[in-house]
Order: C-alpha cells, then structure tokens, then sequence
C-alpha cells in the first residue's frame, strides 16, 4: 500500500536518501527543502527512479515559525491524510546561528520546528501513522534559557541540548496521545554517517549514510515501531534504549514543552 511521508529536509544528506529509499519502495514522498532551486534539482532527480512512487516538494525555511505554520498550512489543505512525519531537518554549524525570531538556530531547527509542524499536521494522522524525529546520541542537559533564546551557546552545546530537547518533547508528546494519535518515536540514525553535517561539523566524510535511511525508513513503515510511542531508539546499538537521563525526568520533559509553546507564542505576537 501507497503511504504518503514527510520528510523534511530532504535535499541531502539522510533526508535525501530516506526519500530515495521511500520512492523506489513505490510511496508518496513530500520533499522540504530550504532553497528552491536546489530543492527543484532534487525533485527532477527522484523523478526518474522507476517504479510507482510520487513526489511533491515544498519550500520552508523551518527557522522562521510563521514559515512552519505556512508550511504545515499548504500540506494541510492539499492532504486529508498523512502516514508519517520524518522530522530529519537539522543544523549543527551555520554562519548565522541567531534567527531572525531571536532564537539559537540549531533550537528552532532541531527542536522547535519539528515540535510545531507535528502539533499542526496532528489532525491529518490517525494511530496507524507514524512521527519520527531524528535525535542524536548527542544529548546534554537543557538549559531553558538557551531554548528561549536568551543565552547563546558553542556549536557543540547547543546541537546536543537541542537534541535532548527534541527527545524530551517526542517523549511527553507520545506518551500524552496514547491511542488517540501516531506513535512519536525519537531515533538516533546512526553516528557520524556521512552527511553534509557531519563533513561540514568534523571535516570527515563518514560512514554509510544508507545505515541511516535504513532506519528511518524502518521507523515509518515496519510494525516493529507501531507500539514504540515515546521510545528512543538508538541505532548504534541497533535497538530500543534509554536517553539521557533528563528525558525519563517527567517535570524536566513537562517543562521543556512549556518553554516551547512559550516561545511559539511569544514569537507569534510579536
């Protein structure tokens, strides 16, 4: 069976190779990309795989939150369903690692945006459907602060809280649904596979990215995550396992999740 995905950032690196995967297993893939052109580029390159898979493509810069509400907008009124969410978007470096909302840009991307455009396309999934969201095995505490913008942070630091941050919050959310929505699974893809990040971040090229596509393709479709909401599954080990441990803290979790939609809110009334 035909099953429409998301996933968003999707013009290299895992995201790219997910979608290949997807489409030449014959799915419904909806590309993200940043930048129109290359995005575009991308598209025309999947399009030639054989097979019956299909292709849409949609532009969003995911570090501005009223892109992400236009965004999760457009797919919502072209789509009455979707199977699965890959939140896969990610920033470890960037020339500007301030957004023009205020905030760090590997919280807004990392974190932030998957949490938002999740909440929005909520409505198109039913408990069949899957989210998965790209986390890390680097995790380290989180400062609130930082999340809301208030304090800056190194490279290092600010990728491993806001990877925490997205594995707290897929955690709380997952666990609140229950049976009334997708399973949200977070999933760290693999270390150090060779994606633009991690050439870009290490200057080395990496492993075998298809390690990573494997998974996350996995995480959508196979019945072995259907029951896994609020699990973290770290492909390293090649299994479920436990996070950091702030992220089986429930106040801690709790707390996260309200600095978010303090931040969404706030950004929105500005």
């Amino acid at each position: 069976m035909q099953k429409i995905i998301l996933i968003t950032g999707s013009t290299d690196g895992i995201g790219l190779a997910t979608a290949r995967l997807l489409i030449s297993m014959g799915h419904h893939v909806l590309l993200h990309g940043r930048n129109p052109a290359k995005l575009e580029e991308v598209k025309k390159t999947l399009s030639v795989l054989p097979g019956d898979g299909r292709l849409e493509s949609y532009v969003a810069d995911l570090s501005r939150i009223a892109d992400i509400e236009a965004f999760a907008k457009v797919v919502a009124e072209k789509h009455t369903r979707l199977d699965a969410l890959i939140n896969n978007a990610g920033v470890y470096q960037s020339p500007q690692t301030v957004t023009k909302d205020g905030l760090d840009v590997r919280f807004a991307v990392n974190t932030i945006a998957p949490y938002l455009l999740t909440q929005r396309l909520l409505p198109l999934f039913d408990s069949s459907g899957r989210v998965v969201n790209v986390s890390s095995a680097a995790q380290s505490p989180v400062d609130p602060r930082a999340l809301a913008g208030q304090v800056r942070l190194s490279d290092d630091a600010a990728y491993a809280q806001s990877k925490l941050a997205l594995t707290m919050w897929s955690r709380t959310m997952g666990l609140s649904l229950k049976d009334e929505g997708p399973p949200i699974i977070a999933i760290n893809p693999g270390s150090m596979l060779g994606s633009k990040m991690v050439k870009e971040a290490f200057g080395v090229d990496g492993g075998d990215i298809g390690i990573g596509s494997e998974i996350l393709s996995r995480a959508a479709l196979a019945d072995e995550f259907a029951t896994a909401s609020g699990q973290y599954f770290d492909n390293d080990t090649g299994q479920f396992a436990s996070p950091h441990s702030d992220a089986l803290n429930h106040q801690k979790c709790e707390e996260i999740v309200r600095v978010i939609k303090r931040v969404v809110i706030k950004i929105k009334r500005s």
